[in-house]
């Protein structure tokens, strides 16, 4: 048994079909008066409906959310937030709209309280991204941890096929790198596995059938899992990569993360044996390598497989080399710009991990 440190997160969940009914009863909880609803533009009419269950207890709705949260945005939101008299935030979305959320409570200390509606993960850690000139830093504070998350499956039943999809592997990634994190430990592995096993095995069933509320319920499941082991740990060069890609390229978050995945799992491979087997068993996968696994399942899912159809140019490969390795995360496996120019290209071109 190895040495280890465990320090578990504060926080509420309330998990089921139609939980979304306990929302006001769970502002009340916070002791908060006045929620400020947040979302993305396209989540315009969801969070209506969550402002009008809050009813006099709505502030109002922030609805300009968008991806890697742009220093800019998050200043308005902060100084709406305040104009409006707001006491908490009520972020319903994914991964940019609980980032916004955060980028309020990072600033002022306002309580969160969070509704996925995607796989993102995010509800579950205090770790925060801003993008500012191009670059996207992030941080962890206890302050941007939502103080409650409620998911609700009912509401992933409209979420697109594809974008279920890689949400799901953008978490197994979050999963798949604890299980070699720095500060890992046993019990942040066994939440890691059963989050990848619960969802690989809820996106195959959602590929077939979108509307299974069973399926949906254990993505969901799977989501809070890997969200809460990102919470947890550090991560790695994936998340390294991904952070270089997103904030510096524009590129879309979730793709970019089901993409660059088998590639540093692949990478990191040698130097973390324990944490191969971990995942190719809970991808009832019996043998082959692990970043071939997860290349294998997002090929079997119609997921995308290369940079080159998110957007990134080939002229651009060098300079997400340069910047990624410019301020490296820590990584069980050293750093080597040519290896890790490599392994850009191959994802840029989409081919397999052996």
């Amino acid at each position: 048994m190895q040495d280890f440190t465990y320090v578990s997160q504060p926080g509420r969940v309330v998990f089921g079909p139609g939980k979304i009914s306990a929302l006001a009863e769970e502002i009340e909880c916070l002791g908060a008066q006045r929620a400020l609803v947040l979302c993305t533009p396209d989540q315009r009419a969801q969070a209506q409906k969550v402002a009008d269950i809050l009813g006099s207890r709505a502030a109002g709705i922030f609805d300009q959310a968008v991806m890697h949260v742009p220093i800019e945005t998050a200043k308005e939101a902060r100084r709406v937030a305040q104009s409006l008299g707001a006491d908490c935030a009520v972020a319903i979305g994914g991964g940019s709209t609980t980032g916004l959320g955060k980028a309020i409570a990072l600033d002022s200390g306002l309580p969160i309280l969070a509704i996925p509606t995607t796989y993102a993960g995010s509800e579950m850690t205090p770790v925060y991204g801003l993008t500012e000139a191009g670059v996207k830093k992030t941080g962890k504070d206890p302050r941007v941890l939502p103080k409650m998350v409620i998911y609700d499956p009912e509401l992933t039943l409209t979420l697109p096929v594809g974008l279920s999809i890689t949400s799901g592997i953008n978490a197994i990634a979050h999963a798949a790198e604890g299980l070699y994190a720095q500060d890992g430990n046993p019990v942040m592995s066994l939440l890691a596995e059963e989050g990848i096993r619960a969802m690989a095995e809820g996106l195959r069933n959602v590929a077939q059938t979108p509307d299974d509320i069973g399926a949906r319920s254990d993505c969901l499941y799977g989501a809070w899992l890997c969200g809460s082991v990102l919470g947890n740990v550090g991560m790695a060069l994936h998340h390294k990569l991904c952070h270089t890609l997103g904030g510096s390229f524009n590129l879309p978050h979730a793709q970019t993360h089901t993409v660059i995945l088998p590639h540093a799992i692949a990478y990191n491979s040698p130097a973390t044996p324990e944490a191969s087997r971990r995942i190719l068993r809970a991808l009832r996968d019996n043998g082959g390598s692990a970043g071939g696994a997860l290349y294998d399942l997002a090929a079997s899912l119609g997921a995308p497989l290369t940079l080159k159809e998110l957007g990134l140019t080939e002229p651009d490969l060098d300079r997400a080399t340069d910047i990624a390795l410019s301020n490296p995360y820590w990584n069980p496996r050293p750093i080597e710009r040519k290896a890790i120019r490599d392994l850009l290209q191959n994802a840029y071109e989409g081919n397999r991990p052996s």
